[in-house]
């Protein structure tokens, strides 16, 4: 390697190559200003084959192992300083890392589109309007016959600098903003920020503590790096115990990260921070336009935003003056990106608080066994909320014996009997049916054909609502037959039960009462799931019914029943996690009951009343559930007592999908050969061989050691990359996966 006297600019760029591009600086600056300007973390612009794409500076040099006359130089440098702070740029740098993924697609995919396209940031502050020039001279007699129009005028008369769209889009209308725009009399401006006093930090007064939730409070430091676990029963009162901390965060100065699962929780969680604190909120999600979230990202980086609220992916926001970061459900496997950047926001956070050096509070009813072994391993401490907040108790369990009851579209007599009877006490219903359309099977009951997805191996769901049958796993659609393919029979039969299916026979059976459906199907419209939640926070009786979609920390007050139609379905999952996500899901959903001042009950439908797993969780509660999986697991040496990784592959012919992954084992067995400490299992194929056309194969590595486990990755992903087999394949590697 030959000393050269060029400045060599790493750069990352969106590429599945697991490799850095080194250019030269651009031919109009002097090696002194290039060192100057070109910064790890700032983007230029840069030639890449026959493109020109957007790169981040990852690193600089004096060497490089190609030669200099081949080496192009950099087109232009789009940030004058880097677009991360360090802290944040090491993450980024790490996690693409550990979880061995291209840097420049791990890099590029967490930043907001606009960023990634090389558009600049825009100024810091937000937008707003003032009068223009012929605004500010308009006479008294005009706009007589445009009331709103004037009475935006006036307003914007004792505003100077400006008014900011958010204030103004509380009394007017987006078409009377653009009416006086193209009439001339006002014009968009950028409002800077503002500081809010911390005198006038709060709207509303905090809530009264029990003795449970002051002490929590009290043990939560807000100075320095520590990971709390906050396992607090449903309806213990976790997100007052959240605000709180946020508040004694804020009064120094500085921000606060919360993270939730699930888009449908925004609309609630972001209502109830809004409503504490007078300080400005932003919210990041896929629901967002790429103006909106990067307008949000700018506000948290430049500390406009005091509480930034955010799914999965806001785990990579900027934040100029980070204070905590909260993590509300951290058992919830949706903060484990599944495809591309298959990062978990979970251990990420804990990993960012400790570079921020700030705490980090990981919240649920059900915490995943892997937090609940940190707490016992001495790494997080275990802060436990026991009982509910207020006059609320827990809800009586009772189990309902399918194999003794009459049962029509999935509803038992009893469970329909006891419907009725909280309706008529003027209380509402949740059932729970994690299967949505109208039934998981078409079949005919003449010859036996079912109707079969023919790109996967699974059945088509019938949607009689919209003639369909649908593929829940490749979304390939067809038009229900009206005669069987097979014979041309009449006789076909829809098996089974889903959501639409039970809602039909609900309202059916309670013609008086609203049946209101919670799924991804009746979910899609725009305000739809507010209108459910506005119907439940009315107090109105009604019957919500759902999937869940409904589970995840949802609070409806007047909700005294549950009834989950379907409890078998995790207790005989292939997968290792499928008890312990069971148990998750029947606590969380049993805590949508008796939250108010009404004592809840739940009713478990199931074919399996003495399974032991199910007993201990109704008789001895998650806590020591939890505990009976974590022996299990430590005695069967499964995480998180050990460490593991998957190689998927898939192909269109599933030879080739196994012959690759043969050879995957094969170099790894080479690197280190099989030991009681690092183990290989497979190739196997996926629980769903085949599907979208593709068939599906993993190879599962396990090792006693996580640097051991990361050791061997990092010397066999840049072999597979190079390998001509791998261009045969789609393939990926999963640190630390979730789903099998």
């Amino acid at each position: 390697m030959a000393h050269l006297e060029p400045l060599i600019i790493r750069v990352a760029v969106p590429s599945p190559l697991r490799r850095l591009f080194d250019y030269l600086a651009p031919a109009n600056i002097d090696k002194n200003q290039a060192e100057q300007e070109l910064q790890p973390g700032c983007r230029v612009l840069v030639p890449f084959g026959r493109r020109q794409v957007t790169g981040l500076i990852i690193e600089t040099s004096q060497q490089t192992e190609f030669d200099l006359n081949k080496l192009k130089p950099i087109d232009q440098l789009i940030d004058a300083e880097p677009l991360l702070p360090a802290s944040l740029f090491k993450l980024f740098i790490w996690a693409a890392s550990y979880y061995q993924q291209p840097i420049g697609d791990a890099l590029f995919s967490t930043l907001p589109v606009l960023l990634r396209r090389g558009e600049l940031p825009p100024e810091p502050g937000q937008p707003g309007w003032k009068l223009s020039t012929l605004g500010m001279g308009l006479g008294p007699e005009s706009l007589k016959q445009a009331r709103k129009q004037r009475a935006l005028v006036e307003l914007l008369q004792d505003q100077q600098t400006g008014l900011a769209e958010s204030i103004i889009l509380q009394s007017f209308s987006r078409t009377i903003i653009k009416q006086l725009e193209h009439r001339g009399l006002i014009e968009a401006v950028v409002i800077p920020p503002g500081i809010r006093p911390v005198e006038n930090l709060l709207k509303q007064d905090p809530l009264r503590l029990y003795s449970s939730q002051q002490t929590a409070v009290d043990a939560i430091q807000s100075h320095g790096f520590n990971s709390y676990l906050l396992d607090g029963v449903t309806g213990s009162g976790k997100t007052e115990v959240y605000l709180q901390c946020i508040d004694k965060v804020l009064r120094y100065g500085r921000q606060a990260l919360v993270l939730i699962p699930e888009i449908s929780l925004t609309p609630q969680t972001e209502k109830r921070f809004r409503d504490r604190f007078n300080q400005p909120v932003v919210t990041l999600h896929s629901g967002l336009s790429d103006k909106q979230r990067l307008a949000a990202w700018m506000q948290a980086k430049t500390g406009e935003a005091k509480i930034i609220l955010g799914t999965r992916s806001a785990i990579f926001t900027p934040l100029a003056a980070p204070g905590l970061i909260i993590l509300d459900e951290e058992h919830d496997q949706s903060y484990k990106q599944q495809d591309g950047f298959r990062y978990s926001a979970r251990d990420l956070a804990v990993i960012r608080a400790q570079q921020e050096s700030i705490p980090i509070i990981l919240g649920s009813a059900t915490p995943s066994l892997e937090s609940l072994n940190n707490c016992a391993n001495g790494r997080y401490q275990h802060l436990i909320l026991n009982n509910r907040a207020g006059d609320a108790v827990q809800p009586d369990w009772q189990i309902i014996d399918l194999k003794t009851e009459r049962v029509e579209s999935g509803i038992a007599a009893s469970t329909l009997a006891a419907i009725g009877t909280t309706l008529n006490r003027q209380q509402q219903v949740l059932v729970f049916l994690n299967r949505r359309g109208y039934a998981p099977a078409l079949l005919c009951h003449q010859c036996g054909w079912t109707a079969d997805c023919n790109q996967c191996d699974s059945r088509l769901t019938v949607h009689r609502a919209r003639g369909r049958l649908i593929c829940h796993h490749c979304d390939h659609q067809r038009r229900i037959p009206q005669q069987c393919p097979g014979c041309q029979g009449q006789q076909l039969i829809a098996a089974g039960e889903g959501t639409e299916r039970s809602e039909a026979y609900l309202q059916q059976c309670f013609p008086d009462s609203k049946v209101l459906r919670v799924d991804r199907d009746s979910t899609r419209r725009k305000g739809a799931m507010q209108q459910v939640f506005d119907t439940a926070d009315s107090g109105e009786p009604c019957i919500l019914i759902g999937t869940q979609m409904l589970a995840k920390g949802h609070h409806f007050a007047n909700v005294t029943l549950v009834a989950v139609l379907d409890a078998d379905s995790g207790l005989f999952s292939p997968d290792f996690r499928g008890h312990e996500r069971t148990g998750q899901l029947l606590t969380q959903v049993a805590g949508r009951s008796g939250r108010g001042k009404a004592r809840g009950q739940v009713l478990i439908q199931t074919h399996q009343p003495e399974h032991p797993l199910l007993e201990l969780l109704m008789t001895q509660g998650y806590g020591q559930f939890a505990r009976e999986l974590l022996t299990q697991r430590q005695f069967s040496q499964l995480p998180p007592f050990r460490h593991m990784a998957v190689i998927r592959a898939e192909a269109q012919q599933a030879s080739d999908a196994d012959d690759f992954l043969q050879l995957v084992r094969q170099l790894a067995e080479n690197i280190a050969p099989p030991s009681p400490d690092l183990s290989y299992l497979g190739p196997l194929p996926a629980m769903m061989e085949k599907r979208a056309g593709r068939f599906r194969y993993l190879l599962q590595l396990e090792a006693k050691q996580r640097s051991a486990l990361q050791a061997l990755l990092s010397q066999l992903a840049p072999q597979l990359e190079s390998h001509r087999d791998s261009r045969r394949v789609r393939w990926s590697i999963d640190v630390d996966p979730q789903e099998l």
